[in-house]
């Protein structure tokens, strides 16, 4: 009996130990390709941010109003997220904006989500702590002539088997003044899944 329960102690300790060990196993980090295709799960993820934005920035740049030399104005709007899932809606217009700028063809002047940080400098320039000269000017920020928007939408169909996500960008680029759309554009994406 006291042998069966030693046993049982040992067989016990060596459970314990081989739990405590598994926990303390460090997980394995390495750095990957940020643009290699991710198909983790068909949520939306990089692949799709990076695929959608290029094409987007692509198909903007062939705009007549873009293509002009005119270095056009824009604002961004927030791209509105129709979708069940979280989707960083920043990080696509963020990506266009740069691959927009590095263009060198469309200049960006501040947005909305932007304005309040750029009325409290210009503001705080005004101070006595600020050469009057050198300060930046209250009344001289200069207005877009375009604002470039959009909705990212999906559809979702599943069954015991397959589940279905079809995405839908939508952006388009507004004449402020006239109310214009001078160019407009829709992706599509779809990710299946088999279970």
């Amino acid at each position: 009996m006291a042998r069966a329960l030693s046993l049982r102690a040992v067989t016990l300790v060596a459970v314990i130990a081989a739990v405590a060990v598994a926990g303390c196993a460090k997980p394995k980090t390495r750095y990957g390709d940020a643009g290699s295709v991710e198909t983790v799960t068909n949520q939306f993820g990089s692949t799709d941010l990076q695929m959608l934005a290029e094409q987007m920035t692509q198909s903007m740049l062939q705009a007549p109003v873009i293509g002009g030399g005119n270095l056009p104005l824009v604002t961004v709007q927030p791209v509105k997220n129709k979708t069940s899932e979280y989707i960083d809606t920043d990080a696509i217009t963020n990506r266009m904006r740069s691959t927009l700028q590095k263009s060198g063809r469309v200049r960006f002047v501040v947005d909305q989500t932007e304005m309040k940080k750029q009325i409290d400098e210009l503001q705080r320039q005004q101070s006595e702590y600020y050469d009057a000269d050198r300060a930046a000017q209250i009344g001289k920020m200069v207005g877009a002539q375009f604002r470039l928007t959009g909705e990212i939408t999906s559809i979702v169909k599943e069954t015991k088997d397959v589940k279905d996500v079809y995405y839908q960008l939508y952006m388009s680029l507004l004449n402020v003044q006239t109310g214009i759309e001078e160019w407009s554009e829709v992706k599509d994406i779809r990710k299946t899944t088999s279970r």
